[in-house]
Formats: structure tokens, sequence, C-alpha cells
């Protein structure tokens, strides 16, 4: 006897994005009040994940964060490039957000200074990471 499947089950469901509202973050007191959505949690997510090493904390997955620390005494002329890809691979793994493009580099005394937009579901917004190489 051969099971028959209904293939019509698969089209009778939608898939619904969830809600990004999230625990607004006071950095400079370590506190946390009140909620954001839309843009600002997206920005704070995106803030959370360049400021996370990936691989780092057992907390989080092996897909969350950026990886940084390998660049330390690297060339500059492998760090730029390198750095916009991870950048780029770290902020796309959130599902808000797109793209991320317009990058921009400062150098000086061992740091290096990338600016870049990133592009979500609600908006576009400019941010930048300082890496010590």
């Amino acid at each position: 006897m051969i099971p028959v499947v209904n293939d019509d089950l698969v089209n009778d469901f939608e898939i619904e994005q969830e809600p990004s509202r999230t625990y607004k973050l006071h950095l400079d007191n370590n506190r946390i009040s009140g909620y954001i959505d839309n843009l600002d949690a997206v920005k704070q997510a995106a803030f959370a994940i360049l400021n996370t090493e990936r691989y780092q904390y057992v907390i989080y997955s092996w897909d969350y964060g950026i990886e940084l620390n390998d660049l330390y005494g690297q060339p500059i002329a492998f760090v730029l490039p390198e750095l916009k890809r991870r950048v780029t691979e770290a902020l796309t793994q959130d599902d808000r957000i797109q793209a991320v493009d317009a990058f921009s580099f400062e150098t000086k005394k061992g740091k290096v200074h990338a600016f870049f937009t990133v592009q979500s579901t609600f908006g576009d917004f400019d941010a930048d990471r300082v890496v010590n190489i």
C-alpha cells in the first residue's frame, strides 16, 4: 500500500513575520526602560551584532555576531575588503536587514573606522564600527 500525499496542504499556510518589538537598552547606565519597535529596534540589533564577537559566547548561535579578533595584525589591504564582507555577512543574518552598502573607511594609528548604510525593511540608516588592527 502506497501512501497518498495531498499537495494542497503545502499552499494552505502563510508565513508571518515576527514583530520587531523589543526592550530599549540604555548603554550609558546599564538599564532597560520601555520598548522600541521597527527602525529603532533594527538599529539596536545592528549595534548589538556589531559589538558581539562571533563564536565567543555560548548563549548566542554561531550565526550571531561578527568575527573581528583575527583581523589584528593584518595588513590594511586585507582588512578593508574583509571588514566589508564580514559586516555585511553579520548584519544580513537578521531577516529585517536587506543589504549593507555605501562603505567608506578611515584609517589612522592602528584603527580602521568603517562607515556604511544599512537597508532594512523599515528604512535605511547609517552605522559605523571602529576596529583595532
